[in-house]
């Protein structure tokens, strides 16, 4: 089985929003996306809308469905935007940590204490709200990590990779970061959950973890739209579904 490919979109909207414009459009951005293969798209809606705006989530909604594609909801642990989830009903919900003053998420969830009985609540809410949705958990790889998700009945987690590609783009050694992936997938078959990566992953850094083989699905967004820039959407999309199609899971 070829690993899934998640599209995040985010980035179009941040080129919007810079200017307050009608443009570039993000239901544009979603439609080349899914045509030129990405198996879903990803959002992420913050409390602070710096990016995707209440009126997108919808919007992109109605394109997954155009192409009997999944939309995957990134969001913080936030009662406003649970009820905005519960209205668009996505496929998949991923729960992230949300600081304000971050330039990007910095890390995985906490899973410890009050962000454990948060995490938690929001999940039950959102099972009630959204009959069938699928929860993934962003998180690092750690496996007491992996056991709070096994007890909050995670349906996947989404590992975060952002320090993995941070030392895989200055050339360290990145065996630690491998071996605790491998550890953590062990882990999520035993457990019966999804094994998914995201954060700061490009056309080169991707490559040792494909090799690896351990994860099903990877979301991808920062990259592709700045390449966009250079080579479009499409052609960005479509290679990058050549460059996973190569691998197995």
């Amino acid at each position: 089985m070829k690993p899934r490919l998640g599209v995040n979109i985010d980035h179009v909207a941040t080129l919007r929003q810079a200017r307050g414009e009608k443009y570039p459009s993000l239901v544009d951005a979603a439609h080349k996306a899914l045509e030129s293969g990405a198996d879903q798209l990803t959002i992420h809606l913050r409390e602070d809308r710096r990016h995707i705006q209440d009126y997108d989530v919808p919007a992109v909604k109605l394109v997954c469905e155009r192409y009997n594609r999944p939309l995957n909801l990134e969001m913080g642990a936030s009662e406003e935007i649970l009820d905005i989830a519960v209205a668009t009903k996505p496929e998949w919900i991923c729960l992230v940590p949300e600081k304000r003053e971050e330039r990007t998420t910095e890390g995985g969830l906490n899973l410890k204490g009050e962000g454990y009985s948060r995490v938690e609540a929001i999940t039950a809410k959102l099972r009630t709200g959204i009959p069938g949705v699928k929860i993934s958990l962003f998180v690092e790889a750690d496996l007491d990590i992996m056991e709070c998700c096994a007890k909050l009945n995670a349906d996947a987690v989404e590992i975060h990779t952002g320090d993995f590609a941070i030392h895989y783009n200055r050339e360290e050694d990145v065996s630690r970061f491998l071996e605790d992936f491998k550890r953590c997938h062990e882990y999520s078959k035993q457990a019966k959950f999804a094994f998914h990566a995201g954060h700061g992953l490009d056309d080169k850094n991707i490559i040792p973890l494909l090799e690896l083989g351990v994860f099903e699905e990877y979301n991808v967004g920062h990259w592709i739209i700045s390449q966009s820039l250079f080579t479009g959407l499409e052609k960005t999309v479509a290679d990058y579904c050549k460059l996973i199609k190569n691998y197995q899971v």
